[in-house]
């Protein structure tokens, strides 16, 4: 068979030697000749294949650690040489073509993620003269075959066997290999921003993200959407880590709404239960354990909670499985870990997704929001405020409960992740109702009482928190009637003593906290 692309001469160099051996072995079976470098030539040597060291070829040694290596014309010019053009200087300069190149870079982002690593310890493990033959052999695709995954390297020999190495595939592979370098450069700019230069917003902004699905749409039908990991995090814990256990492909809306899940239930220590339906907490509970933590979420708004996100912060057994499954429809259930018993009786609804995140920790990983908006993207720090007793500057004649302060900073972390203009009404840390996204504080609070009331919730007595300040003493007037015995909120209105001076006529504590939690 007579090929339309013959690979005669290949160069690897590999950090990552998986997959490594049958592709070369393919190679060499197909008589092409491959030159290696260091690690890779010894490696491939142990495993009994031919290769010739690049020192042969350059007739230089490698020097300076290693530092200095491929960067040689008679490498760089055996890839970048072109069919036909370059073939009489080629021949001039003893300059051999490379047709093929399989190389992945220094394992930098693998190498700063370790405890303690050094500035010196990292600047080492930044590659030079890999991707400078990465980008040579992308840039002359139409004569050179690059390869930086080798998780291409059975696609590669297949498509080779069966003589499809079309110009098109190149094509895919150096895009692929011009992404590869832009991530590694990536994540070197945004260590010297973070760790040697201090900058938390240098002036550009690189951001790189690796694909984990095409999702079938996008919040609507007629989108098109697709998932991202962020290939900058330092949490390796999170929802895009997560290993699925059963179900159908997530959606765009799912994973929305289950990283809101995920991120609320994560701000508990105590056993926790979060149900998020449109973004937003429906039904949120602490309690002894994740059971009746559930049943107690559940009943704030059962309603809403109909083809929801469920979140725990504990294993997810056998007995919460079942009573999730007799109560509710649920599009995903999300849980550090998964027993095998709740695992058996989850099968028998294929269709829920069941996600494992591995367990949960107060990260203080430095994460960014980002938003994109029209002609630009919006950046800022996570929202990752905290409060505590020592915070809460009482303003009021009556003095909170230890009881209502349980339960007011309860209602606060929870109010973090409720669509602004934010209202909850809280007792005996479970949500008793939850106003959100409305355009005035003083609905959303009628709302978050409408659901109270729809459920048979007793409000009186109960907490009530309030993600910004009241601009005027009406927020509180509308509540009164309610029976509510506290109000947790930021405080810094013009309008501070009227406010205060409302729950006071109406016997109502108050807190300020001095922190918005605004959640567009």
């Amino acid at each position: 068979m007579e090929r339309t692309f013959k690979i005669n001469r290949a160069l690897i160099s590999v950090s990552d030697k998986d997959k490594l051996i049958p592709f070369a072995k393919e190679l060499d079976q197909n008589k092409v000749e491959i030159i290696s470098t260091g690690g890779t030539y010894n490696y491939l040597s142990t495993n009994k294949i031919s290769a010739i060291e690049i020192s042969n070829i350059t007739n230089f040694p490698e020097i300076m650690d290693g530092r200095v290596k491929t960067l040689h014309p008679k490498i760089h010019g055996g890839i970048l040489g072109r069919e036909k053009i370059d073939d009489e200087i080629m021949d001039q300069h003893d300059i051999e073509k490379i047709n093929l190149l399989a190389v992945n870079l220094y394992p930098f982002k693998e190498t700063i993620k370790k405890p303690d690593i050094s500035i010196n310890e990292a600047i080492e493990n930044i590659d030079i003269g890999g991707p400078a033959m990465i980008r040579a052999a992308a840039k002359n695709h139409e004569n050179v075959v690059v390869l930086v995954d080798p998780n291409d390297y059975e696609d590669f020999i297949e498509k080779y066997e069966h003589n499809e190495i079309t110009i098109e595939y190149r094509q895919y592979l150096a895009a692929k290999a011009f992404g590869h370098t832009a991530s590694y450069d990536a994540a070197i700019n945004q260590y010297f921003n973070k760790e040697i230069l201090k900058i938390t917003y240098p002036d550009q902004l690189i951001y790189s993200g690796n694909i984990q699905s095409k999702l079938r749409y996008g919040e609507n039908p007629h989108q098109t959407a697709a998932f991202y990991k962020d290939d900058m995090s330092s949490n390796e814990r999170n929802l895009a880590s997560s290993r699925k256990i059963q179900g159908k492909d997530l959606s765009y809306n799912n994973i929305a709404d289950g990283a809101a899940a995920y991120e609320c239930v994560n701000q508990f220590s105590s056993p926790a239960c979060v149900i998020v339906k449109h973004a937003n907490p429906c039904g949120v509970a602490l309690d002894d354990n994740i059971k009746k933590a559930y049943m107690r979420a559940f009943s704030t708004d059962p309603t809403s909670a109909f083809g929801g996100i469920i979140a725990f912060n504990r294993l997810l057994d056998g007995e919460t499985a079942k009573l999730i499954i007799e109560k509710q429809f649920v599009e995903v259930i999300i849980a550090p870990e998964i027993s095998s018993e709740a695992e058996t009786i989850l099968n028998k609804k294929q269709d829920v997704r069941v996600l494992e995140t591995g367990k949960f920790f107060d990260s203080d990983d430095d994460d960014y929001d980002l938003k994109k908006v029209s002609g630009g993207l919006l950046i800022q720090s996570a929202d990752d405020g905290k409060i505590s007793e020592p915070d809460l500057k009482i303003v009021t004649q009556k003095k909170p409960s230890k009881k209502e302060i349980s339960d007011m900073l309860f209602a606060w972390r929870v109010g973090k992740y409720v669509k602004s203009n934010a209202i909850l009404f809280c007792k005996d840390n479970m949500t008793i109702g939850i106003g959100a996204g409305q355009m005035s504080r003083v609905y959303s609070a009628r709302i978050a009482a409408i659901k109270a009331a729809d459920e048979d919730l007793d409000i009186s007595n109960s907490v009530m928190s309030s993600d910004a300040f009241f601009p005027f003493r009406d927020g509180i007037d509308a509540v009164a009637s309610y029976g509510i015995s506290a109000i947790i909120q930021p405080g810094g209105s013009i309008r501070d003593d009227e406010v205060i001076a409302a729950a006071n006529e109406n016997n109502i504590s108050m807190v300020f906290t001095g922190m918005r939690h605004f959640r567009h």
